[in-house]
């Protein structure tokens, strides 16, 4: 397995039938397993390895498999009569509303719901209700092709573990690099242009250092991410945003950047445990719905 957490129980569900939800994104296929005894267990597999996925998902052999993501269709066929699609931004908003109320991280019923996946989504969850008001094409998926392209790794513990050590500016412009101490009233160490030190011959002997490389990369996602939704959340009028998805997965960096970015817009950042299981969590409670 390539990802296991382990099970705990959420509330507890009426129907004690295994159920099984799959999120299939464009790079891991996220599934949200509940047993006999209401206990949830979370799991995740490369998208690419559907056949995989189709199997692991018949070793519980489930009564009920509620599919959700861009992927999901091609397992379909397979589960005739026990699986139905799910609505990807529904699911997403009842599996981490679920999430959420079982810690009681929430205080108000208006909030952003992030999914920082490939690519990223912006959810609005007023209530029961949830719809998309934005997102962006950056993304876990933008961190793995550019370390691809600067790096050799598309490993991402490798890239965030290189990304935890590293220093951004080295790499990236800063406004102190560009002001002199008080002439500009953004914090000194604010990017200015990232990854621009690299063109313009200022970058310093740990320019090309692959961890400062690293954590530029994360860092130029991280804080356009969090820029992005910062402004979301004014034009939706909501205080707080909660950031999910698998890019958050053992990535101390991105959620402190986020965390920052979120703080200093006057907004209230929210971590969804189970990050990434949000949308099979939803696509799971939703099939319960339809029975």
């Amino acid at each position: 397995m390539d990802e296991l957490e382990s099970g705990v129980v959420h509330g507890e569900p009426k129907d004690m039938k295994p159920a099984i939800g799959v999120d299939v994104g464009a790079t891991l296929a996220k599934l949200a397993i509940r047993d006999e005894a209401g206990a949830l267990h979370f799991e995740s597999l490369p998208a690419r390895e559907i056949d995989r996925v189709g199997d692991r998902v018949a070793d519980f052999n489930p009564t009920r498999v509620g599919l959700t993501g861009g992927g999901a269709s091609s397992l379909s066929e397979r589960f005739a009569g026990i699986s139905a699609l799910q609505n990807e931004f529904e699911s997403w908003g009842k599996g981490a509303r679920h999430l959420l109320d079982a810690e009681s991280l929430l205080k108000e019923s208006r909030n952003l719901l992030v999914s920082l996946g490939t690519g990223t989504s912006v959810l609005l969850m007023d209530g029961d209700a949830t719809h998309r008001v934005g997102g962006t094409a950056l993304g876990g998926g933008t961190v793995l092709g550019l370390s691809s392209a600067l790096l050799g790794t598309t490993d991402f513990d490798e890239i965030c573990a290189l990304a935890a050590r590293g220093d951004r500016t080295e790499v990236d412009l800063v406004v102190e690099d560009v002001y002199p101490a008080g002439e500009n009233p953004l914090a000194g160490k604010a990017t200015a242009s990232a990854f621009a030190k690299l063109g313009s011959g200022i970058a310093g002997p740990g320019g090309k250092d692959p961890e400062n490389l690293a954590a530029a990369i994360v860092g130029l996602v991280a804080e356009n991410v969090g820029l992005i939704c910062g402004g979301l959340s004014y034009a939706s009028q909501v205080q707080e945003i909660v950031f999910a998805g698998s890019t958050l997965r053992d990535n101390p960096l991105v959620r402190n950047i986020l965390s920052l970015v979120t703080t200093a817009m006057g907004r209230t950042p929210v971590f969804l445990p189970h990050a990434e299981f949000g949308g099979a969590l939803g696509a799971v409670l939703m099939s319960d719905s339809n029975h």
